[in-house]
């Protein structure tokens, strides 16, 4: 069976581990936290980067950071990973859901002027595949109507929009280094700061409500209780592991932008013929490979080819369900918004194989497997 995801290990996460072990300092903000926090912020030019223990505890940081509070809105896409509506939710937001685009999964910026009111707090791009948002139009949305952006980078590492990296031009950013994503640590995740008003409360959040990090750099001679907070940030073993991933990020990348260069190549004469959607880059955008992916023409289609691959050998995914369709939203809510655009991705997106073990011969295959059986 060829898997859906293999993680990726370079070789050196288990001797960068070992030191982190043996120098003694284990509980995190060490020498690798602080390597991958500088990593983040020379090569993408983020104003502050934070290590986290997942995306979701990012994204918590930034609903904190935003002050969130009860009643207040927040625009987030439908298709998306429900921690990008919980970490608001949990600081008693109301979610606005917003849908996506007709021609690639990203929330519809077009849309979003019509979901504004007096209490929307937040908008919540989400980077969908690695793909950026049309993010000018929605930050020009954001800035008329004085309006924060979290952008949800979970999936975008080393991705750009018109020459900028993802994640640096909204307020604040968060991305994940889950096993699944191209870049790993397990679990992890990482908070960038935009906006040079967010950076000092960032680091007290971080440190559990604490000015404990601007004593660590002897700005204060003694640190205490100054806000709310919570234990954000990974054990060193984690960074450890992240930072040996890091050194070879254009390795990871290369690897993983020719699998999908062949996916597309192999596939490309099925979309002309109607039969099956390919991934859409915009121009504004780039592709970071993080997924490989095909939007059948119905519900049906998608469960009989899911079936027939994992028949043959190939392990293939479906992905998000239509959050403003889910239990949770529905027993909280009576209005419940009509996203045609998001319930045909839920019902019809497949998602294939992508990860850098991939060989080249098991790329056929699956391009095969997906040829023949359309042609049946």
């Amino acid at each position: 069976m060829i898997p859906f995801n293999k993680p990726f290990l370079t070789g050196k996460e288990a001797h960068y581990m070992y030191q982190a072990v043996y120098t003694g300092k284990l509980s995190g903000n060490g020498e690798f936290t602080k390597k991958c926090q500088k990593f983040f912020e020379e090569k993408y030019g983020f104003k502050k980067a934070l290590l986290t223990t997942s995306c979701t505890d990012a994204l918590e940081m930034c609903a904190i950071l935003c002050d969130v509070q009860p009643g207040d809105e927040v625009i987030v896409p439908s298709y998306t990973f429900v921690s990008s509506a919980l970490a608001f939710v949990r600081q008693g937001a109301k979610i606005i859901f917003a849908d996506s685009m007709a021609s690639n999964p990203n929330i519809d910026a077009e849309k979003l002027e019509a979901l504004i009111t007096p209490k929307t707090k937040v908008i919540v791009p989400v980077h969908y595949a690695g793909v950026a948002c049309d993010m000018d139009r929605i930050m020009e949305i954001a800035n008329k109507y004085n309006i924060l952006v979290v952008e949800d980078a979970a999936q975008a590492i080393d991705s750009y929009y018109k020459g900028r990296p993802l994640g640096s031009i909204g307020h604040m950013s968060a991305f994940s280094f889950h096993e699944t994503k191209n870049i790993i640590a397990g679990e992890g995740g990482l908070l960038a700061i935009n906006d040079e008003r967010f950076i000092r409360r960032s680091e007290i959040l971080w440190e559990k409500g604490t000015n404990r990090s601007e004593f660590f750099r002897g700005e204060v001679n003694k640190y205490g209780w100054v806000d709310t907070g919570s234990s954000f940030l990974p054990s060193e073993v984690i960074a450890a592991f992240l930072w040996a991933q890091l050194e070879n990020m254009e390795l990871i990348q290369n690897r993983r932008k020719a699998i999908w260069e062949q996916y597309h190549e192999g596939l490309k004469d099925l979309e002309e013929k109607g039969l099956v959607r390919l991934p859409e880059i915009p121009v504004y955008a780039t592709n970071n490979a993080h997924m490989f992916y095909l939007v059948c023409r119905s519900l049906e289609e998608r469960t009989a080819l899911i079936k027939y691959l994992k028949e043959n050998g190939v392990l293939s995914v479906f992905h998000y369900l239509s959050l403003h369709l889910s239990d949770y939203y529905t027993a909280n809510n009576t209005e419940i918004p009509n996203l045609l655009e998001c319930d045909h991705y839920a019902d019809c997106l497949v998602r294939l194989p992508m990860y850098y073990e991939l060989k080249d011969e098991e790329v056929k295959k699956v391009i095969s497997n997906i040829v023949e059986f359309f042609d049946k």
